[in-house]
């Protein structure tokens, strides 16, 4: 009896026992569903704050950028009206020295040996390092130099009138260009936190370009294309647009005409008027791709065969002085505005001008005459469009107008900014017309470009360089070329 009652006792404490481990377990079950449920909540708010956090954070970049390129926009018209007034002494001094050797021709051309003499000494005056034109600038831009001197703009700009008023073949705005790139540059330190130095050089190119040519959709296409041939950056396109056109509006206030030629030839785009503007882009790329390599080649055979500057540049002057005189009296000296003038209004154009043209200009430039080259390509691709137009049968001014263009884009290696060219000074209505000869001359001038320091984009990936970083100069590297 009493071991019955023991063990009924043990029955009742076991499934007493049993009941509260079931109840604790319960319990627990409970409490961890109330934390897990907790947890969520506190997660899904979490996430529902991040959310926020994050939109906030969007609107803010996109707020920032729009700010951020704001202010770029108020430094790129400081850049365009400091280098807009630059161009207007530039611009007119070399206008006045033209026309002051047009007038007199033998009392100027026969002393471009000296005017080479003086410009050896100008920049050995001037610290020596200021004769490397745009290469100075590609240096900076991409990052292979730290430093553009300031006695860079003075020694371009009087070299370049020295050597316009004895006669030498050589432009303007290549000379513009780089003054502008440098103005910008040395702005541009005093904000160094504001963008990448990148930014100011592409800036005031577009500054240079535009304020003394007068197309400011062209400069800054032109700016942001030639550093790296076929790359862009775009986060200087608002400043560079910016300061081309304020650079333009200084230079126009101050009576610098801007240069356009409206056509008025109609256009009908049949097959065979087609296939001739794929031939004369065919011919427009090769001629640039030619200037653009034998400039270089010119240059490197000159500095190997005559090392010393003074005896190259008086010996190389003097011969020049002559072949501009026996050549009709000085028709190719200068920047070639006479030249574009014929052949766009039908003056008389011979068919070896855009040769001569050509070769005098290369031979002026690699013996160490300073200048730009885009004048001068400007003149060769209208007088050899002259030549063409009556070869084809087509409208003489319009196939100048598309070899103006389209050889410049060809010897600069640039697409976008000839087209654009061709549309601010003869009509934009012809924009298909130079779109198509201009991207055939892009297409088959080889690689070449005037510019030593600049490498296609697909030639930077073959060769795996990285876009910031400068290549080569191609005058010295023979396997470029």
């Amino acid at each position: 009896m009493a071991e019955e009652e023991d063990s009924s006792e043990l029955r009742q404490t076991g499934q007493s026992g049993g009941n509260d481990k079931a109840g604790a377990q319960t319990e627990a079950g409970t409490q961890t569903q109330n934390v897990t449920q907790t947890q969520a909540d506190t997660g899904g708010r979490a996430g529902k704050a991040g959310g926020r956090r994050k939109a906030k954070q969007s609107i803010f970049y996109i707020y920032g950028e729009q700010k951020f390129q704001i202010i770029l926009g108020l430094i790129g018209a400081a850049i365009g009206i400091a280098v807009g007034l630059v161009d207007v002494v530039f611009g007119k001094v070399l206008l006045f020295t033209s026309n002051t050797r047009l007038a007199h021709p033998f009392w100027f051309i026969p002393f471009l040996a000296l005017a080479g003499l003086g410009i050896i000494y100008l920049n050995r005056l001037l610290g020596g390092n200021n004769h490397k034109g745009m290469n100075n600038v590609f240096d900076v831009g991409l990052e292979q130099s730290a430093e553009l001197p300031w006695t860079i703009i003075p020694f371009v700009i009087v070299a370049t009138w020295m050597t316009n008023l004895c006669g030498g073949s050589s432009g303007r705005e290549g000379v513009a260009v780089q003054v502008g790139a440098i103005i910008a540059y040395k702005l541009g330190r005093y904000v160094h936190s504001v963008g990448e130095k990148k930014i100011f050089i592409i800036t005031g190119m577009a500054a240079g370009f535009g304020g003394l040519l007068g197309t400011p959709i062209a400069a800054t296409c032109f700016a942001l294309e030639v550093i790296v041939a076929g790359e862009m950056k775009y986060q200087a396109l608002f400043p560079a647009l910016i300061a081309a056109i304020s650079a333009m509006e200084v230079t126009q206030a101050f009576g610098m005409t801007k240069f356009t030629f409206p056509l008025n030839t109609p256009m009908y785009f049949t097959i065979p008027f087609i296939l001739q503007l794929l031939l004369l882009g065919v011919i427009f790329g090769l001629v640039g791709a030619i200037f653009a390599w034998l400039i270089r080649q010119a240059k490197h055979f000159f500095k190997v065969r005559i090392p010393s500057p003074i005896v190259r540049i008086m010996g190389g002057g003097a011969v020049l002085s002559v072949l501009f005189l026996l050549l009709h009296t000085g028709r190719y000296s200068g920047m070639g505005l006479d030249l574009i003038d014929y052949s766009l209004k039908g003056g008389v154009i011979y068919s070896y001008d855009w040769i001569l043209k050509l070769l005098l200009t290369v031979l002026t430039l690699s013996l160490g005459f300073q200048g730009g080259e885009l004048v001068p390509l400007f003149s060769i691709g209208a007088s050899l469009g002259a030549v063409l137009g009556n070869l084809l049968g087509l409208p003489v001014p319009l196939v100048a107008a598309l070899g103006y263009a389209a050889v410049f884009g060809s010897a600069t290696n640039t697409l976008f900014a000839p087209v654009l060219l061709g549309g601010e000074i003869f009509g934009f209505s012809y924009t298909p017309a130079f779109f198509i000869v201009c991207a055939v001359a892009y297409i088959f001038n080889m690689n070449q470009t005037i510019y030593g320091k600049q490498i296609p984009i697909r030639e930077r990936i073959r060769r795996g360089l990285r876009s910031d970083t400068a290549a080569p100069d191609r005058a010295q590297d023979r396997s470029a070329v």
